[in-house]
């Protein structure tokens, strides 16, 4: 125990520290193999040229709509360059661009008249939300009098896995596995008679996981006097009326006066960013008062709020519709055509993965992709269990069949390969 009371801790009895001890060197030699870590010269539709003169078809980008290359954000980024520059270097409470406020305007029509603020990245809105709402001043977000308990999901998204030490300034942190309802429940109970408020953290569409159901969970923590707090970045756009995402379209397309989204502007979106679904009338200034990325940090890059813009906008046409509809196509072909059922099969998330037995494997099925000319994203412990290797593949709307078929036929060898 140290001057402070506290027990001293060494390297490795900390959670970086226990990643170091059992992270291997897997990913080191894919990316010293050229099999990730590209550097990317030029892009058409999802055929990549890459700086040692190579091109392969990628299937590692998370914009599933392909709307990043639509002419409509490339223009609107351009023209925008031209009035103001690349970004106004001050904080949102001295000077913002005028797409900004366009911006969160467009995404409340899409939110159903919900309050939408927007911040850089996702990760920056949970750093400025989730504090304020554990702290119990958030204006219609009431706790009990002793304060909140943080339930986090197991497949919660690192980004907030990491906030710990910040939400525990707040009250007592708890992992939970949605996945055993009942065990959740009797953590509720607990809440109920400790006298503390529970706030649920979890992903809609998990990077690395299937779908939560989310409108049965918000109802959960409703009859507790709980608050549900969903990281959507992935369900954003590939889904729900004008692409409002999975957990929006789980709702019915209504948010609940207990649940809060998070989403992200740099996936499916088309652009940059992320931003915080609140109730219809809350008041934003104060997020943008108290919410320290917004206090101290600068907003998104001129350019980008441009682009953000004009992708919202097609968010609200038809168009999104026809692209959500090549996605899902796309997704059902690849389903379709790989023998053996991946990560996600059959559900509705973009996201797929090619489970091997050994890292070895999964660098050998890296390798031989790569020679086909195609990428998948090859990942290792922590991110799957350790001495096992997954491929992860992101499926887009900008995909041909044909590099969906192409694809198919390379796993089914590979994965065959390994079960010989």
């Amino acid at each position: 125990m140290n001057q402070y009371g506290k027990h001293n801790t060494g390297k490795g009895d900390t959670w970086m520290g226990l990643r170091h001890q059992r992270t291997s060197d897997a990913l080191g030699t894919a990316a010293a193999g050229g099999l990730t870590g590209f550097d990317v010269v030029s892009r058409k539709g999802k055929e990549l040229t890459l700086a040692d003169g190579s091109t392969c078809t990628e299937f590692v980008s998370c914009s599933y709509l392909g709307l990043e290359s639509h002419p409509a954000l490339i223009l609107a980024a351009r023209e925008a360059l031209e009035r103001i520059g690349i970004h106004l270097s001050a904080s949102r409470g001295a000077m913002s661009p005028v797409y900004l406020r366009q911006l969160e305007q467009l995404l409340s029509e899409i939110y159903d008249g919900a309050s939408v603020t927007v911040f850089t990245s996702t990760s920056n809105a949970h750093l400025g939300v989730l504090p304020l709402l554990g702290s119990g001043v958030m204006e219609g977000y009431p706790v009990r009098d002793k304060g909140v308990m943080w339930l986090v999901d197991r497949t919660a998204h690192a980004s907030m896995q990491v906030l710990r030490g910040v939400l525990e300034q707040f009250g007592p942190v708890c992992r939970v596995d949605t996945a055993d309802i009942d065990a959740v429940e009797e953590v509720l109970r607990g809440c109920d008679q400790q006298g503390v408020t529970p706030v649920l953290l979890i992903d809609g569409v998990g990077s690395m996981s299937g779908l939560l159901p989310v409108a049965r969970l918000s109802e959960r923590l409703r009859t507790h006097g709980g608050y549900l707090y969903v990281d959507d970045a992935h369900g954003i756009s590939i889904t729900g009326r004008h692409g409002a995402g999975y957990a929006f379209e789980n709702l019915g397309h209504r948010l609940p006066a207990n649940t809060l989204i998070a989403g992200s502007l740099s996936k499916a979106f088309g652009g940059a960013g992320g931003f915080i679904v609140l109730r219809p009338g809350y008041d934003a200034r104060q997020l943008q008062a108290l919410a320290n990325p917004l206090v101290f940090g600068h907003s998104i890059a001129v350019p980008m709020l441009a682009a953000n813009v004009a992708a919202a906008q097609i968010h609200l046409s038809s168009d999104i519709h026809t692209l959500q509809q090549r996605l899902w196509r796309n997704v059902r072909r690849l389903d379709e055509s790989v023998a053996q059922p991946m990560m996600n099969a059959d559900l509705c998330a973009p996201i797929r993965g090619a489970l091997f037995a050994s890292e070895r494997q999964g660098v050998t099925a890296a390798q031989g992709l790569r020679t086909a000319g195609l990428v998948m994203f090859p990942v290792f412990y922590p991110i799957v269990e350790s001495g096992k290797a997954m491929l992860r593949c992101a499926v887009s709307a900008a995909h041909t069949p044909a590099q969906i078929d192409t694809l198919a036929l390379q796993l089914n060898q590979h994965l065959n390969a390994q079960a010989v």
